[in-house]
């Protein structure tokens, strides 16, 4: 996975970030661009930052860079690239640099929430950031979005499902959403759709699709696979499905044979896997293999990359381990959707994992943002996003677009469920809400 869909031969260059403990690799796109309306002033940088670049307006990514999930990275920033070349690499009048940062260490193999908290407030001390794209996880928003909330910095996550950052459902803290948002304002958006939504479809379809009637359920105990569990839970007690069992798993162990055979004596109908592939989800699924486990696993869309399918072994998975995608597979996109798929398969030479779309998609939402208002101020950026309505500049939503609602949510709610055949994650049912 490390390999697949890498990004073309990038120019890089180093700076430091004001709240950082370390310089940070920062790819820097755009072209010099003409007349400018800014000021030189930064738009509210914040935190005592110096005057900003003039003509010039920086959107930064932070996301899983090392480790597993570099792969289905990749793809985002290769289709926040592509949304940028779109645009000749201008904003209005300014011209777009773009600052590609990990949020992840080598030592964790995933991301890390010292990393995520430092990225955040760099970008919130450079007064040319005016966006901040990301995270990947639903526990690193946690971090980040109170930093970027207290500056008023916009954040527009590709990927990032749990719901009680954004509102309250049931099943999630008492707390959430306020305390993301000390300056008690709205700056955090995602065009993904929520797990209030992925959990309960996944339960339909193991009871109305697979058959279900006895289930083991396993979490990685992180709040989006921990959530994501609850929530499936939920709906299979509605349902009336039997749970045989309900735990979460040690994600530093090696390998879990031992837990595979006690679940094994149980004779569930499907084992549930809340979590990640960096949180052990193939692991997970090669064993239950290796203990002559014979029911299907389902798993969320954290699994839904090829470095699952790697790790767990595709003979493993083989028609037996079904797969969630917050709106649908690369492969189902019609119209603009399959336009993008085509030109990203002609630039990179490989097809794009599921969430490149949603990297594209948060680009291009940020970069119209910025040539309506044509002017370096994150207020008035931030203002422009959320108001965002029947959106058909991007890749998704057909002719009638999309928007985000009061929460910052996107109005999409798709959910599309495949199975893995030789190696390939292939749509067997889509839900729309």
């Amino acid at each position: 996975m490390e390999n697949r869909a890498a990004g073309p031969n990038m120019n890089r260059r180093k700076f430091l970030g004001a709240a950082a403990a370390a310089a940070v690799p920062a790819l820097v796109t755009g072209c010099g661009g003409g007349g400018s309306t800014d000021d030189g002033k930064g738009g509210g940088g914040g935190g005592g930052a110096a005057p900003g670049t003039p003509g010039v307006i920086r959107i930064v990514s932070s996301l899983p860079r090392t480790g597993s999930a570099k792969g289905q990275t990749n793809t985002i920033v290769n289709g926040i690239q592509m949304a940028i070349e779109d645009y000749g690499g201008k904003g209005g009048d300014f011209k777009i640099e773009y600052s590609d940062w990990d949020d992840a260490t080598a030592a964790s193999g995933s991301w890390d929430g010292p990393t995520e908290k430092a990225n955040a407030q760099k970008a919130v001390a450079d007064p040319d950031v005016m966006a901040y794209i990301g995270p990947y996880n639903s526990n690193a928003a946690k971090v980040s979005m109170p930093e970027l909330n207290e500056a008023g910095l916009l954040q527009v996550s590709p990927a990032v499902t749990w719901p009680g950052l954004t509102k309250k459902i049931k099943g999630v803290a008492p707390d959430e959403p306020e305390k993301y948002r000390p300056a008690k304002k709205k700056n955090f958006c995602r065009v993904c759709t929520t797990d209030d939504l992925q959990g309960p479809l996944a339960a339909d379809f193991a009871a109305e699709v697979l058959k279900a009637k006895r289930v083991y359920i396993l979490n990685d105990k992180e709040l989006y696979g921990e959530g994501l569990a609850k929530l499936f839970r939920q709906r299979c007690e509605e349902l009336k499905l039997e749970i045989v069992g309900d735990e979460g798993i040690n994600t530093t162990s090696i390998e879990f044979g031992g837990l595979m055979t006690k679940i094994k004596g149980l004779n569930p109908d499907l084992v549930y896997f809340g979590g990640t592939t960096q949180s052990k989800g193939g692991q997970v699924a090669k064993d239950m293999v290796g203990a002559g486990l014979t029911c299907p696993i389902l798993a969320p869309d954290g699994c839904y990359e090829q470095a699952f399918i790697d790790s767990a072994g595709a003979a493993n998975l083989n028609g037996r381990a079904y797969v969630s995608i917050v709106g649908l597979d690369p492969s189902q996109l019609t119209g603009k959707g399959a336009e993008f798929v085509k030109r990203y398969k002609e630039k990179y030479k490989t097809a794009p994992e599921a969430f490149a779309l949603y990297g594209y998609e948060c680009a291009k939402v940020v970069l119209e943002a910025i040539k309506k208002v044509n002017k370096k101020d994150r207020e008035a950026i931030l203002k422009e996003v959320l108001a965002t309505k029947n959106f058909t500049a991007g890749a998704v939503g057909g002719a009638e677009g999309w928007g985000f609602d009061n929460n910052g949510d996107t109005t999409l709610r798709q959910v599309t469920i495949s199975v893995v055949e030789n190696g390939k994650f292939v749509p067997k049912k889509t839900v729309t809400k």
